[in-house]
Order: structure tokens, then sequence, then C-alpha cells
């Protein structure tokens, strides 16, 4: 039989190309003939492991006839967060960094081929916004039919807490594998039939879905992970890994990594603390590294203690916790990233942070892509 052509996709805000890892995993037949970021740093890591630079510029700039010129069956979106965040200013399609968004998915009624399917990613919240009812709004002029969850790779057997909105839409032509879906919100994947690791029991509870995932020491330096057939395999090897009393081999990194002791001592209560043989840890974001309070997990090294209650923690036992920042590699595991991914030599550590706190989970966005582009 002959095989039928890959789909074209277009990809927007395309980042360090956590989407586009995610369309390879998801084992779907797809060809990205263009990405698109502002970002001229994201770029340089993107043209780094995918030998293919985006375009960079203003996305408000592009033109129905541009995107025509692509012929593309798909889009693939993830815009910019902060307008819909909790701790931002939740001014929603008002703040400027949504006008992009909002600019191109009004050029797709003026498009003499506009996209079949789109996916979109966003932060929680976002689906309370007045720029989701603009999305459902163009999407339903167009005749899409649309599905929506709420996900996190905490249901897939990551033990990551990061739970992240996302539309699924498709024209009326092309139908759902599961229809009874359409215009639903959901909070499970139960749908979803990608590969036998990822077929748990959905409607747990999250201290029931902690249990069932995987230990973080599953997730460090030399550890591997497994997104369907792609090997996830992770390995620091520039981050000059020595032995030192009281560590394995595998728990000691630079002193780059290590958390000074006096931001131990001023944010010790706030600080969310996990061990190895933890199965959650909470949400890195942008400012991980440059902030302990709020922005992500660090990781106690210690081999000879066990697990403090928080309500029990001094200083002193702090201290003693040996505790360190994940490294951006670790981090990259954590948000199942393969082994070939890595940045170029230029980019600082504070920069590898902030990139990988703005990108996504491929354990989440790979089985979702993989049912949005199957047929019934």
């Amino acid at each position: 039989m002959e095989t039928p052509p890959p789909w074209r996709v277009l990809e927007f805000y395309s980042g360090i190309g956590g989407m586009r890892y995610s369309l390879t995993a998801s084992g779907v037949q797809a060809e990205v003939v263009e990405a698109f970021d502002i970002n001229d740093v994201a770029n340089d890591v993107y043209e780094h492991n995918f030998g293919h630079r985006p375009c960079q510029g203003n996305i408000q700039t592009l033109t129905a006839s541009d995107l025509d010129k692509y012929k593309a069956h798909a889009w693939l979106l993830s815009p910019p967060c902060q307008p819909y965040t909790r701790q931002g200013l939740q001014k929603h399609s008002a703040d400027a960094r949504a006008f992009s968004f909002i600019k191109i998915l009004n050029l797709m009624s003026n498009m003499r081929f506009p996209p079949q399917v789109l996916f979109v990613e966003n932060v929680v919240g976002f689906e309370v916004s007045d720029t989701h009812d603009q999305l459902l709004e163009v999407l339903s002029i167009l005749n899409f039919n649309t599905q929506e969850f709420i996900l996190s790779p905490l249901q897939f057997g990551v033990p990551y807490s990061r739970p992240r909105y996302f539309c699924l839409a498709k024209q009326e032509s092309m139908c759902f594998q599961n229809a009874s879906a359409n215009k639903k919100l959901l909070w499970t994947p139960t749908c979803l039939k990608f590969n036998s690791t990822t077929q748990n029991s959905y409607d747990q509870n999250e201290d029931e879905l902690e249990i069932a995932c995987r230990s973080i020491k599953d997730f460090l330096e030399t550890q591997s992970i497994n997104i369907g057939d792609q090997d996830c395999s992770g390995t620091i090897s520039a981050c000059n890994l020595k032995e030192a009393d009281g560590c394995t081999p595998s728990e000691t990194v630079s002193q780059d990594y290590i958390v000074p002791l006096n931001l131990i001592e001023r944010w010790g209560n706030a600080m969310d603390i996990v061990y190895p043989e933890s199965k959650r840890c909470c949400c890195f974001t942008k400012s991980y590294y440059r902030y302990v309070k709020g922005t992500g997990s660090l990781l106690a090294t210690s081999k000879n203690l066990k697990p403090i209650p928080k309500e029990n923690l001094e200083i002193s036992s702090l201290n003693e916790l040996r505790l360190r920042f994940f490294t951006p590699r670790e981090v990259a595991n954590l948000h199942s990233f393969p082994s070939s991914f890595c940045f170029p030599d230029h980019i600082s550590l504070r920069q590898q942070y902030a990139m990988l706190g703005n990108s996504l989970s491929v354990a989440v966005v790979a089985p979702l892509l993989h049912y949005l582009f199957s047929e019934k």
C-alpha cells in the first residue's frame, strides 16, 4: 500500500523544541515545515538540536498569505503564558504578550489553506480567560471540533507536578477517536491510548498518583527514562561529577549546584525539599536557580539521612541534607526530553534554567498529539 504523505506542520512559539520532541515521540508521520520564535537564544538552542533555525521575528507581522505559502495541515502553538498566570496581572487578551496569538487565530478565516488540526498548550488559568473564549469562538466559526484537557506528568508516571491546559481541535470532517469528549474539558487522559506504560488508573487523586509514579532517582544524571519507544537517557557530562564524603558519584555535582548556606538560613522553611526516593517534585519555573522560594524543588543528596518532616526541619538539619539544585539535564529529564537534547556552549546556566522553565512535558504532549492525529 502507498504510504500517505506526512502531515505538514507549523510550530509557533517553538522555544527550545519541546513541541517538536513531542511530535517525534508521538510516532506521527509529520514534517515541521517551519517554526517561529522571537527569542534569539531559544532559537540558538533549537538550531543546535534540530539543525534548523526558526523564523525569528514578531509573529504579529505575519499575514494570511505568509501562512498560506506553507500549505500546512496542522498548527502547534504554545503561546506566552504570562497573561494567564496566578502571579501575573491576569490581563488576558489585553496583555501585549497575547496579541500575536490572537492575531494568527484571526488570520485563519482569511486563509486559502487554513490548518485542519490545531494543538494549543498553556498554563492552568488560560481556560477561564477571554483569550480562551476567543480561541473557541474562532474554532467554532471555522467548524472545528474541540477537546480540552488539564493534565500533569504525574498522570503519566513522571514524578513531576506540572499541570497544563491543552486544546485539541480538528475540522468537523475529521473525527476524534472518542467523539463523546467533544466540547468538554477533561482532567483525566483516559481516552489516550499511547503505550502500556501510560495506561494506569488516571482517575486517582494526586496522592494515589504519587504512589504510582517512578522515583526521582530514575531521572537523575545517568538514569534513563522512556517515552514510547524513544530512549530519554540523561547524562550530565559537563557537570564535573566527582566523589564527595557521604555522597555517591551520582549524587554529587559541581559546586555550582549546591544551595548556599545564606539561602538556607533565609528561606529554609519555604523550600520544597525532595529526596531521590521521592515520587513527586514541584514545577520548575523560569526563575529556578535565581531564587529558591516557589521556583521548584531542591534535592537532598546525603545518603545518611532519612526524609525529615517539614515541620521538624531546622537550619542545622537542613545543612546536613546537602541540598542542591536539580541540574539542567535533570530538569530536562523530568520534562522527558531525549538524551540527545543539549545546550550550545555559549548558553549560560541561568539561561538554561529559564528556557527549561518555559518548556513543556514531552511525556504529556506526545500522547496528546498521537491521539489528535489519529483517525477513527
